[in-house]
């Protein structure tokens, strides 16, 4: 008698590039399609995904099979090794196998930013991702809000995909701000919220990263805040993030008057970290903080 394997929280798929389009000076968006990815689960918000990218003059992708790919990835010598990066869906058409996700241009000295340049239709890649036929949590969504109080959704060009994607699942009720800061105006994005959002693109030009997101997310906490009851300041530890990854997400969130949600460079991240929850005295219950990115850094897996 056969016995059947359970299934997996998350699976490889092997997909191709169906489409490119070209966003904004700073986005490129890739339709994948693949014989397996009506199994995809659409989760909404800000699910993760990895995709394993072709290596110099590779055609497609060569992954280690089984449970333990993982290990056998990293134990392959750095020539052999498929790059891997992390990144979020932008949205899920399982009824006609097709995901989307919408990648970030900045620079050309990385291997996942140079593959992004240069992708065209029929590229093959390795896509990991949460398999439909799982009936539990598959993890990777890190948007958990309360079912009250204001939201505050921040982040820099990297978190743009999660942000629009964490938009379009809002309830028509919800209320907050959205701040996002992208290197041109150029980048401003169509985004569909709820009515009760306020959305705020910072193009930051000549400035550094951060230099429009933190006095943005400053102002726009005084003003969600303004009026209530002051909590005491709360100690944190401080995170190196040449070292450490940023990566601070609450299990479950109580009621809060603000729920904070913030992705980008992991030194800006860091610093709104220090504002809202030692300085503003949020509830760190309340707030997710996530370094996508380390400035001068190679990508994280």
């Amino acid at each position: 008698m056969t016995q059947t394997l359970p299934i997996a929280p998350w699976r490889l798929f092997a997909v191709e590039v169906r489409a490119v389009r070209q966003l904004s000076p700073s986005f490129t968006r890739v339709t994948f399609t693949g014989p397996d990815l009506h199994h995809f689960a659409d989760n909404g918000y800000d699910q993760r995904i990895k995709l394993a990218l072709p290596l110099p003059g590779q055609h497609g992708v060569n992954l280690p099979e089984g449970p333990d790919w993982y290990a056998k990835w990293r134990a392959l010598p750095e020539h052999e090794r498929n790059p891997v990066r992390t990144y979020t869906v932008r949205a899920v058409r399982p009824y006609v196998s097709e995901v989307d996700v919408d990648l970030v241009l900045h620079g050309d000295s990385g291997p996942a930013t140079r593959w992004a340049r240069r992708v065209r239709p029929g590229d093959e890649v390795a896509l990991l991702g949460p398999d439909a036929g799982y009936d539990g949590d598959h993890g990777g969504v890190e948007f958990r809000p309360p079912s009250t109080g204001h939201l505050l959704l921040a982040g820099d060009e990297t978190a743009v995909p999660a942000i629009s994607a964490i938009c379009e699942r809002l309830p028509l009720d919800a209320c907050g701000t959205v701040l996002l800061e992208v290197p041109d105006a150029g980048d401003v994005l169509p985004l569909v919220t709820p009515p009760g959002i306020e959305v705020r693109w910072l193009p930051r030009g000549a400035g550094g990263h951060g230099s429009h997101l933190v006095p943005a997310v400053a102002a726009a906490t005084g003003q969600l805040l303004a009026g209530g009851t002051p909590v005491a300041a709360q100690p944190v530890t401080d995170v190196d993030v040449d070292t450490e990854i940023l990566w601070e997400v609450p299990e479950e969130v109580p009621p809060s008057r603000l729920y904070a949600w913030l992705a980008g460079e992991a030194g800006v991240i860091r610093t709104l970290r220090r504002h809202l929850v030692v300085e503003r005295g949020l509830d760190r219950r309340a707030v997710a903080f996530m370094g996508y990115w380390r400035l001068g850094r190679v990508d994280p897996v």
